[in-house]
Order: C-alpha cells, then sequence, then structure tokens
C-alpha cells in the first residue's frame, strides 16, 4: 500500500474513532465532570508516550493554547450529557464562524468576501436547532442547555484552533502537540474538584474511560498527526467530516438516540457550508497555471 493510501486510511480511521466519542461519553455511568476529567487525564498520559513530539515544545504560549483546548474538552463532554449526541457535534461544527470573527484580531487574518455567505449559511443552520426545543431523553435529560454548552465547545474549539496557527507560525513560542497535551491535563486538574463523591462503578465503566482517553482522543490524534504529512489539507478537511456525521449514527445504534428533524436540518446545512468552504478555500489557494 502506497504512503498515501495508508494516510487516508489513518485519517479514516481517526475519523471513526473521533465519532464515537458522544456515544462513548453517554454509555458510561460517571457524572459528566467525571467523565471531563478522567478522560482528558488519560489522554495526557496516552499522548504524551505515544508522540515524542509531546515531550518538547513545553512553553508558557503552549499552555496557554491548551486552556482553550481544555475549555472545548470539558463543555463537549458537560454537553453530551445534557443534550443529543448530534447536536452536540453539529453545534460544535460551528467553530468556523467564531473562527472567522476571532482571526482578524488574534491573526490579523481578514475577513474575505466569500466568507460572508459561509457565515449566513452557517447562521440559518444554527438558527434550526432552536425552531423548537426538543423534548428530554433518557441520554439527553436537557437539550437547551445542552445546545448552549456545545455553542460554547465550538466558541473554545476555535480559541484553540488560532492559538495552534499562532504557535505554528513562529518557532520557538511551543510545541501545538504540547499545546494539547497541556490542554487535556488542564480539563483533568480543572474538572477534578467536581468528581467527588466518586462511587463504585463495574469495571466496564472504566473500560470505557480508558477508551475514550487512549484511543477516542489518544491514538485518533496519532493517526491526525501522521496523516497530514500527506494529505492535502482540503481532502484530509473532507474525510474528517466523517466524524460529525457517524456522531449521531453511534448514539442511535447504541442508545436509541434520535435527533430532531430541526437538528439535523441544521447540521447538514452547517457541513455542506463546511465542505464548500474548504473547497473554495483549496480552489483560491491553488496557483493559476
Amino acid at each position: 500500500m502506497s504512503p498515501r493510501a495508508t494516510a487516508r486510511l489513518q485519517l479514516l480511521g481517526a475519523a471513526v474513532l473521533f465519532s464515537t466519542g458522544g456515544a462513548a461519553i453517554k454509555a458510561a455511568a460517571f457524572t459528566g465532570w467525571q467523565i471531563a476529567s478522567f478522560r482528558s487525564g488519560i489522554a495526557a498520559v496516552a499522548l504524551w508516550l505515544m508522540i515524542p513530539a509531546a515531550r518538547r515544545g513545553w512553553t508558557w504560549r503552549a499552555a496557554l493554547v491548551g486552556v482553550a483546548y481544555a475549555g472545548c474538552l470539558t463543555l463537549f463532554v458537560l454537553a453530551n450529557r445534557l443534550t443529543t449526541a448530534a447536536n452536540t457535534i453539529f453545534l460544535q461544527s460551528t467553530a468556523p464562524v467564531y473562527l472567522l470573527v476571532l482571526a482578524p484580531w488574534l491573526l490579523k487574518e481578514p475577513i474575505r468576501r466569500q466568507d460572508l455567505g459561509f457565515m449566513l449559511a452557517v447562521g440559518v443552520g444554527l438558527m434550526l436547532f432552536f425552531v423548537s426545543v426538543d423534548a428530554p431523553l433518557p441520554t439527553a435529560p436537557n437539550p437547551g442547555r445542552g445546545n448552549l454548552l456545545a455553542l460554547a465547545s465550538g466558541f473554545f474549539w476555535a480559541l484553540a484552533v488560532c492559538g495552534l496557527r499562532w504557535l505554528s507560525t513562529e518557532e520557538g513560542r511551543g510545541s501545538p502537540v504540547a499545546a494539547v497535551v497541556s490542554g487535556n491535563l488542564v480539563a483533568f486538574l480543572f474538572s477534578l474538584p467536581m468528581t467527588t463523591p466518586l462511587a463504585p462503578h463495574p469495571a466496564t465503566d472504566w473500560v470505557v474511560i480508558v477508551y475514550l482517553g487512549v484511543f477516542q482522543i489518544g491514538v485518533a490524534y496519532v493517526f491526525v498527526t501522521n496523516a497530514l504529512r500527506r494529505i492535502p489539507a482540503l481532502e484530509a478537511s473532507v474525510i474528517l467530516l466523517m466524524e460529525p456525521v457517524l456522531n449521531p449514527v453511534w448514539a442511535w445504534v447504541i442508545q436509541r438516540e434520535a435527533p430532531g428533524l430541526w437538528a439535523l436540518l441544521g447540521g447538514a446545512i452547517i457541513l455542506s457550508a463546511t465542505t464548500a468552504r474548504s473547497w473554495v478555500d483549496n480552489r483560491v489557494a491553488q496557483p493559476v497555471t
């Protein structure tokens, strides 16, 4: 198998692992804070052991970016415990809109004319989530609050992406991988005080937590970092869109959790707009021959 074909499989594997997060978070009988803490603590150790680059480039700047990433990680877990997996991942996928607003301020990257259409499309998709409040489900007991936490998770993910770009633009600022590890460490420590009291749990619950930390975050991130060395940005972004597509599928298969019609329509608009923007950005970046 060629290196590029291997990279595609790794990226697809990462998307599949990422996509299991919603269903796995709902499967463990821990509180949201406990899952957020233990998942990230295990992930920090796994990434430190699996990626040599994670042991270098530890600076205060990398730690600062890690704080933003920790917000994304923690809010993603808390949102998944309150609303559907579909709502959580679709609303987090609004992060590119926040990124467009933040980039001119933080990265001095101007908003382009074609970005305005993307922002409008995502805005329409976002409004559909709030056309009506979903009825509570056993796996989504407070959809309204969960939707707001998912939106906040997308905002912190946009902050983290800005930070990772910032670290990459100048040598010596810090390692992006170190920022990811520090983000998991911060999420672990921040959520830890809320994990008490910790009641006894069956071994299966702990297996789910270990899976989330080692595989859903750790191994998936290793796949992404390896694949991005050989896969163009557009192709990578399209393959990784399998995550928000598959995420609600796993929740339906495992928990029989069915998202609302408006949420599905809004999610389809958001994902379609994101795909179209990636394609346009790739066309603009290609040199004219």
